[in-house]
């Protein structure tokens, strides 16, 4: 079975994360920063003889019968078509990097394409929101304040910088932590410019810092070296620097127990370029 595209899903950050309200449907509404990264998942797409969709790889975390890759191809009019797609997992499942939701959307990318749908990358952002808030900022493929829910995007151009991660093999449930009473859900909204002046910082760290002290040790000992957050509701917890070396010089001190990964923040996602779109 011969490969006939190979996609990057590539990961984000939440660069701040305010919880502004919440909504009569349980909804909250936020304002957050997107920042995608350099590195993330690869899937890459085998068309088949078959009508059937199928999925594999090494080590993905999850269920392959059901999940939002095979989601994302069902949403296109998949059934009927054939295709099998393999996973290179490296996004850690419930770390707050929007792994699924940007395999899902590098799936609707790469599909719109093999399958000549010519959906327009509006309309795949529409499909993208009805599998999750987050897939439509991957479907978009920019760096982008987002409101809302998460769906009102806005590209912004951020300037370079280098991310050192840290994974502490601590799984967060997104929605115990909105569950909790002690959550903040009554931030004022910024701007922009207000970002950029520092007036930020991530509502639910606290409360994810309180239930899970791995994290809270991961966030004690990345801030030694510079201002440390988690990235959405967590587990992964990350720091900026101005260069790859000062990133990896700080890597190098990280205890055993942890993996970590340094990767470079990007405007344009990989899977635009890789799939030769609009950027």
């Amino acid at each position: 079975m011969s490969i006939a595209l190979t996609v990057t899903a590539p990961a984000k950050l939440n660069l701040f994360l305010h919880i502004t309200g919440r909504r009569s449907d349980g909804y909250h509404t936020l304002q957050t920063l997107f920042q995608l990264l350099d590195w993330g998942d690869t899937l890459h797409f085998s068309p088949n003889d078959s009508t059937e969709l199928t999925l594999t790889g090494p080590d993905m975390g999850f269920d392959p019968a059901d999940n939002l890759i095979l989601r994302a191809a069902r949403a296109l009019g998949g059934e009927g078509r054939g295709m099998h797609i393999q996973l290179d997992k490296r996004i850690p499942v419930g770390g707050g990097l929007g792994g699924g939701s940007s395999d899902a959307a590098s799936t609707l990318l790469a599909l719109n394409q093999l399958w000549q749908l010519a959906h327009s990358n509006e309309e795949l952002q529409a499909i993208g929101a009805t599998l999750g808030a987050d897939v439509p900022v991957f479907v978009a493929g920019h760096s982008a304040w987002a409101e809302g829910i998460g769906e009102l995007l806005t590209p912004v151009d951020l300037p370079a910088r280098w991310y050192l991660l840290v994974f502490p093999e601590t799984p967060v449930n997104t929605g115990e932590i909105f569950s909790q009473r002690q959550l903040t859900r009554d931030s004022a909204p910024i701007t922009i410019a207000a970002f950029f002046g520092g007036h930020t910082r991530n509502d639910c760290q606290p409360v994810v810092a309180g239930l899970y002290p791995e994290i809270s040790n991961a966030l004690k000992w990345l801030g030694n070296f510079s201002e440390a957050r988690i990235t959405g509701t967590g587990a992964s917890v990350f720091a900026s620097f101005d260069t790859q070396a000062e990133a990896k010089a700080i890597q190098q001190q990280a205890p055993g127990r942890w993996r970590t990964i340094v990767a470079r923040g990007v405007n344009c996602s990989p899977a635009l370029e890789q799939l030769d779109l609009p950027i």
